[in-house]
């Protein structure tokens, strides 16, 4: 009876590839698990104690829509000084529920029935259900490895349709670990400047950069206007659970999304704001702390999977790898299954980011280094036995 009733979006989308082997791994004992892509790092001390303080001295009650004035001043300051991007507080930021809520407030607040949304490939999960659920068409966008996984301005240009409304991408890149850097994104700029479509930016891993310097879309010449910016505090300052994104774009939009915001959510919690702000104002030297620490694990995890004679491409953002495990005779979920079967080591399947993802694996180095040796120990030893 209740099946009948279910909406045909949601029965044609397929649930997260990610979580498939996480609920098989938590079925089994003594796994290593280099799957999910959240920092081993806790919460700063300072940043902690502000959310503590918070709930003690300042309330626990409702927030602006928009979030709290402070914060928004907070992050309009931060992106001005690390990206040269300036937005005003009082309308053209809105605190999210995560990076990821602002990416559906963003598709639901533009996309039309039948509207068709780029989303370059391999991508973050959410970005293609989002899109359909919002009544809109994803269009995958394909990278390749012999480009390092980065977006072209040519594949852009021969997907662009008369119903293209948005692109949705996410640099540094889940799952590949693959940046944009400023060149790249200029050759997209001058193909989209021809068009009225939104660019959706997710820079959630803005900050997990390694001997480059992150770009953001909205600083390039004729982009401000067409871009809405989208970061957030769970990836650089580790904070996951606390579930606080942004978002930073034209005035307009931002009072579409806000609309939408308001009615589903109300407002973000108000510790984690408060939380926030303590994590603008002092965080980054824990941030530069974190970001080095994750260079030394790229590094190992890199040359580890090098030295078992897998071709894996040298990531310079996020905290994954993307080696290609095709060349050994099977897919990405059989690589996975047997090798979580053999050695009780979790990792992702590439094709659980889209076809394009099909051939490779996702492994997650925002993990300890011991845990990273070990697990390529059991990796190479699953390799030698095929």
């Amino acid at each position: 009876m209740i099946s009948k009733m279910l909406s045909e979006k949601v029965k044609v989308i397929k649930p997260s590839g990610i979580r498939k082997f996480f609920d098989i791994a938590a079925t089994m004992e003594g796994v290593i698990s280099l799957g999910v892509g959240e920092p081993d790092f806790p919460t700063p001390t300072k940043i902690r104690e502000a959310g503590i303080n918070s709930i003690v001295e300042k309330g626990t009650t409702y927030t602006a829509n928009v979030g709290l004035i402070e914060l928004r001043r907070a992050i309009s300051k931060y992106l001005e000084d690390r990206f040269q991007v300036e937005y005003d507080p009082a309308n053209q930021i809105l605190v999210t529920v995560g990076a990821s809520e602002a990416v559906d407030l963003a598709l639901r607040a533009v996309v039309n029935p039948g509207d068709e949304v780029l989303v370059p490939e391999p991508t973050y999960v959410s970005y293609a259900p989002s899109a359909i659920l919002a009544g809109g068409v994803p269009v995958p966008v394909p990278t390749y490895e012999k480009d390092d996984f980065r977006l072209t301005a040519d594949v852009i240009r021969s997907l662009i349709t008369p119903k293209t409304k948005a692109i949705v991408f996410c640099y540094p890149n889940n799952p590949t670990g693959a940046v944009m850097e400023k060149a790249d994104l200029m050759a997209i700029a001058d193909v989209l400047k021809e068009h009225d479509i939104l660019i959706i930016a997710d820079e959630i891993y803005a900050e997990l950069v390694y001997g480059i310097e992150h770009t953001s879309m909205a600083s390039l010449p004729g982009m401000y206007d067409k871009t809405l910016l989208i970061n957030g505090f769970s990836k650089a300052f580790s904070m996951t659970g606390w579930r606080l994104g942004y978002a930073c774009g034209p005035a307009p939009l931002m009072e579409a999304m806000k609309k939408i915001h308001q009615y589903v959510i109300m407002c973000a919690p108000t510790m984690s704001q408060w939380a926030a702000v303590e994590a603008l104002e002092s965080g980054m030297p824990e941030v530069e702390r974190m970001v080095a620490e994750y260079d030394q694990r790229r590094q190992t995890i890199v040359q580890g999977f090098r030295d078992m004679g897998l071709s894996c491409f040298e990531p310079k953002g996020a905290f994954y790898c993307f080696p290609r495990v095709s060349d050994l005779g099977m897919t990405s979920d059989e690589f996975c299954n047997r090798l979580l079967e053999a050695e009780k080591v979790a990792v992702v399947p590439g094709s659980a980011f889209g076809d394009s993802g099909e051939g490779f694996i996702r492994v997650s180095y925002a993990y300890s280094i011991d845990s990273i040796k070990k697990a390529l120990v059991k990796i190479d030893r699953f390799i030698q036995a095929l």
